[in-house]
C-alpha cells in the first residue's frame, strides 16, 4: 500500500435521482478525512474538488438522465485518478454519486493493465447498479456503473477509456445488495457477478462472506473498494439519497472494513453517494471517516 494518499473530490449529484451528493467531498473533509488519514502515519494530499459541467435536473433522453455531463464528469474523475496513480499515490475519490466509479474504475483497470497486475473490485453497497436504460426505472446513471463498465451501455460510457469493457464481471465482489429491479436481476444472473448480498451475510456471518470476497488475493492483486454509503443501514447511516432498510451494522461494516485492510492489497478507494443534505448533524459522513480509517488499519480489537 502506497503511504501517499490523494484525496480527489468530485462534486456531483449529476448521476443521481436526489440533489445533494455534490456537497459530500466537503461533508468527509468537514468530518476529517485529511486528518484523521495523517494521524495514521499516512502522508495526505488533498486536489480540491474537480469542476464540471452543472447538473441541469432534466428527465431522461433516451434513457439516461443527464449523459453527456455524466460523460463529462467521468472523463475528468478517469484522468484524474490516472494522474495519481501514474505518480504512485493511492487515490481516494471523494464522490459524488456513484456514477463517478465508471471513471475511476475505468483509470485503475487501464493502469493495470499496463503494470501487468490483477485487479480485485470489492463493491460496497445496497444496489446491485447493473442496470440499462433498457430496465432501468429511472434513467438514474449511478444504477448503471457496473454494467456500463463490464460493456453494456452507451458507446460513451463503455468506451471511456477506450476500449469495452474496461472490467469483466469477474473482477467484481459486491457486498451487501439488498435492492435489485427485476430486469436488472436477469442481467445480474447472466453476467455470474459475484454478490454477496445480505440474505447470504445474514445466513453465514460478515466473517465468512468476506473471506470469500477477498478470497484469491496474491501479491500482484490491486484492491479497489467502492464504498457507497449506502451499503451501511440507514439506522446508523441516514445521509444518503437512496436508503434501504436491513444493511450492515456498525459491528458488521467496521470487520468488514478491517479485513479489507488485513489483505494489505488496498490501493484505491471510492467514497460515494454521501448526502448531506439528507444527514443529521455530518453524523454519516464522521461515520464514513470512522470507516475508512479502518480500511487504512485502524482496528477496535485489543489484539497485539
Amino acid at each position: 500500500m502506497s503511504r501517499r494518499v490523494a484525496l480527489v473530490g468530485v462534486p456531483t449529484d449529476i448521476g443521481a435521482g436526489h440533489r445533494g451528493a455534490s456537497m459530500g467531498p466537503e461533508a468527509l473533509r468537514v468530518a476529517g478525512l485529511g486528518e484523521a488519514l495523517s494521524a495514521r502515519g499516512l502522508d495526505v494530499v488533498d486536489r480540491g474538488n474537480l469542476s464540471g459541467p452543472r447538473n441541469p435536473w432534466q428527465p431522461p433522453t433516451e434513457g439516461y438522465r443527464h449523459l453527456p455531463e455524466v460523460v463529462e464528469w467521468n472523463r475528468m474523475a478517469m484522468e484524474a485518478i490516472a494522474a495519481e496513480l501514474k505518480q504512485g499515490n493511492l487515490p481516494i475519490m471523494l464522490g459524488g454519486d456513484h456514477c463517478l466509479a465508471m471513471g475511476s474504475i475505468t483509470a485503475i483497470a487501464a493502469y493495470c493493465r499496463d503494470s501487468g497486475r490483477k485487479l480485485r473490485v470489492i463493491w460496497l453497497d445496497a444496489h446491485a447498479d447493473f442496470n440499462t436504460s433498457d430496465i432501468t426505472p429511472s434513467g438514474n446513471v449511478h444504477g448503471m456503473p457496473v454494467a456500463c463498465l463490464c460493456g453494456h451501455g452507451p458507446k460513451a460510457l463503455t468506451e471511456l477509456g477506450g476500449s469495452s469493457p474496461a472490467i469483466t464481471p469477474d473482477v467484481v465482489r459486491q457486498v451487501g445488495i439488498r435492492s435489485v429491479d427485476a430486469g436488472e436481476k436477469k442481467l445480474v444472473h447472466e453476467a455470474g457477478l459475484d454478490i454477496y448480498d445480505m440474505r447470504y451475510i445474514d445466513e453465514v456471518g460478515m466473517r465468512r462472506a468476506m473471506e470469500e470476497a477477498l478470497s484469491d488475493l496474491d501479491d500482484n492483486t490491486h484492491l479497489h473498494v467502492s464504498f457507497d454509503v449506502d451499503f451501511l443501514d440507514p439506522e446508523i447511516a441516514p445521509g444518503v439519497g437512496t436508503t434501504v432498510p436491513g444493511g450492515p451494522n456498525y459491528r458488521e461494516a467496521q470487520l468488514c472494513m478491517e479485513m479489507i485492510a488485513d489483505t494489505g492489497k488496498l490501493a484505491s478507494l471510492d467514497v460515494v453517494e454521501l448526502n448531506p443534505a439528507f444527514d443529521d448533524h455530518n453524523r454519516t459522513a464522521k461515520l464514513a471517516v470512522d470507516l475508512v480509517e479502518s480500511l487504512f488499519g485502524k482496528s477496535t480489537l485489543m489484539r497485539a
